[in-house]
């Protein structure tokens, strides 16, 4: 791990770091905050997030920004390392009562210069779908009353009485008849205009349609489909209505769920402690892992859908394989609860040529790490031919990040050497044993998110080896339904809905820079789903949580305290790094020679 000097000096915020590919700065004067600049208090309030979208404009600046600070929402056009951040201009900013913005999603396919689609999740669990360009409110969902109080904003008047009641929004709290709990992550369904998927922390999940009313009483539900830990259930109804669908996951909170990048999968990380992998369109359960401890946070998919890195209240950051269905290597470098995970595409890099060994000098990856949209865009493909049986020999870098609670960024390199060791680790710290060395990989069926059946060199001896998980169910899926979900809800089948029993999580994880909102208990009631139940004890040391010595353990490349507060948000865009924190603060780090000189 990388460091700079010792004691007062590893407590100060760092402005920059290097890397092998070079020097990342802070850009001052690209910081978006609320106008006044004034540090928020966030005390009790729930994280702050960061949503981008391109809006393709002729103007080159089509890039806009969204982020919620307290019960505040705030829409900019983002400048990055361009131009300064002008915070007196937001093209929309709304003020809430009675509720407080927790998530927000662009559609991307359907964004124009002259309209865009922001899904709003919120704290008493209202989704709202808003156009922040025309400063409409389109539609509000999980509410009994859509009625809603609107004022204009004022920006001159604003600027002119700083600090009074202004233009506001007014969520009317009454009986919401879908879930009460607390909307934790909200998405556009890849590749649709009108489908969403939004997770709460009672544990579930609901499939929504934006052309379709949520109607006037509560739903009723009927059986789907249901496995270990988890169920599914259609809306029933005379006509068509929302949610489409309900999926109950788990048991605590679903704190975050990601699409594959082809969008046919699906992971979400539980309060549970476990990462549940789904085929999206077939409802199936393609994989589990279980965290070291406590509960996960956060989730993430590698640009060709290989890995899925997590994230949670064990400190560590966890790589699992989609194509084995177990957990090839864990991150240690966080010094308190993990909060986001990103993977760098831009940095991720595959060399067509014969494998080179990692632990040389800086100089041997000068020419391998480049940037731009082009390489991003060629990034999967060429990931993609690695693993064809025909391909030339390639070396592959997958660069990923992460963001803490302890204020800290870890930008992690997953190497040759960690994916497939054909000789003794170089760049893991480990102490392993060799398990099964020549056990067949499992999931090796075709059913990937790119082509897994021969992603998987022939087997060699590994020093994270394991075997694979039983529950997986990889070589048992069934195939995916090429139709739309919304068209498949009259041919699903009519079971009875099981009582709702009471469910609290026991243990909360205590760090010194825990919040109550992470560990969450919801009053509403759950769903009983199939029950084999998993003693955490007994995970210890099987293919679903392995030992610490099991498998290998990295370290980062840097690990920099860059806040005072803990960090939110971590993004990873073509020319910068985008992070935030707490307090309100959106920083842009500029990669290397992509920083341009420019007046404020």
């Amino acid at each position: 791990m990388a460091t700079e000097g010792g004691g007062k000096e590893m407590n100060e915020i760092k402005t920059q770091f290097t890397t092998r590919e070079g020097l990342y700065k802070l850009l001052p004067h690209s910081e978006y905050s609320r106008p006044n600049r004034v540090p928020f208090n966030s005390q009790g309030s729930n994280p702050v997030r960061v949503s981008f979208v391109n809006l393709n404009d002729q103007s080159g600046n089509g890039d806009r920004l969204c982020f919620n600070v307290g019960r505040e929402l705030y829409f900019y056009i983002y400048k990055g390392v361009r131009k300064a951040a002008d915070l007196s201009k937001p093209i929309d900013k709304r003020i809430y009562k009675g509720t407080q913005p927790t998530c927000h999603d662009f559609n991307h396919l359907t964004a124009t210069a002259e309209s865009v689609s922001l899904l709003v999740g919120f704290s008493a669990g209202q989704v709202q779908l808003i156009d922040p360009i025309k400063k409409e409110t389109s539609k509000l969902f999980n509410e009994e009353n859509s009625c809603q109080h609107l004022w204009k904003v004022d920006w001159n008047e604003e600027r002119q009485n700083e600090g009074s009641k202004t233009s506001e929004e007014a969520l009317v709290t009454v009986q919401r008849l879908i879930d009460k709990s607390r909307v934790t992550c909200v998405k556009w369904v890849p590749g649709s205009e009108s489908l969403f998927l939004v997770a709460h922390s009672s544990g579930n999940m609901f499939l929504y349609n934006v052309e379709h009313t949520c109607g006037t009483t509560a739903p009723h539900y009927q059986l789907l489909k249901q496995g270990e830990s988890f169920a599914v259930h259609t809306c029933k109804s005379k006509s068509t209505r929302n949610p489409l669908l309900k999926w109950t996951v788990g048991e605590g909170a679903l704190n975050e769920f990601a699409f594959s990048p082809d969008g046919k999968f699906l992971a979400c990380v539980s309060q549970d402690g476990f990462l549940r992998v789904f085929s999206f369109d077939s409802v199936e359960l393609h994989g589990t892992m279980k965290s070291y401890f406590g509960g996960l946070l956060c989730v993430c998919w590698s640009p060709d859908g290989k890995y899925i890195v997590t994230g949670g209240e064990d400190d560590l950051v966890t790589v699992w394989s989609f194509v084995d269905c177990r957990v090839i290597a864990r991150g240690h470098g966080h010094k308190s609860w993990v909060s986001v995970v990103a993977f760098d595409p831009y940095t991720t890099s595959v060399e067509e040529s014969d494998p080179m060994e990692f632990s040389g000098s800086d100089e041997d990856f000068q020419d391998l790490l480049h940037f731009g949209r082009d390489r991003a865009n060629s990034t999967q493909s060429r990931l993609s031919k690695r693993n064809s049986t025909d391909s030339r020999p390639v070396s592959v870098t997958y660069r990923f990040g992460s963001v803490g609670q302890d204020t800290q960024l870890c930008l992690w390199d997953l190497t040759e050497d960690i994916l497939f060791p054909h000789q003794p680790l170089s760049r893991a710290r480990t102490h392993t044993n060799v398990m099964n060395a020549t056990s067949p990989p499992a999931g090796s069926n075709g059913n990937s998110v790119t082509t897994p059946g021969n992603s998987v060199p022939p087997p060699l001896p590994r020093s994270n080896s394991l075997p694979h998980s039983a529950v997986s169910n990889a070589g048992s899926k069934s195939s995916v339904m090429d139709g739309a979900i919304a068209s498949g809800v009259s041919k699903f089948a009519t079971l009875s809905l099981h009582d709702r029993k009471e469910r609290h999580h026991e243990k909360d994880h205590k760090r010194n820079h825990s919040m109550g909102h992470i560990s969450s208990k919801s009053s509403d009631k759950l769903n009983l789903v199939t029950k084999t139940k998993t003693d955490p004890a007994k995970t210890l040391g099987t293919p679903l949580c392995p030992r610490m010595e099991d498998v290998p353990l990295l370290e980062p490349l840097i690990c920099k305290k860059i806040a005072h507060e803990r960090l939110t948000v971590l993004i990873f865009l073509e020319d910068c790094i985008v992070t935030a924190c707490q307090e309100g603060f959106i920083c842009t780090w500029g990669r290397p020679g992509k920083v341009v000189s420019f007046n404020p």
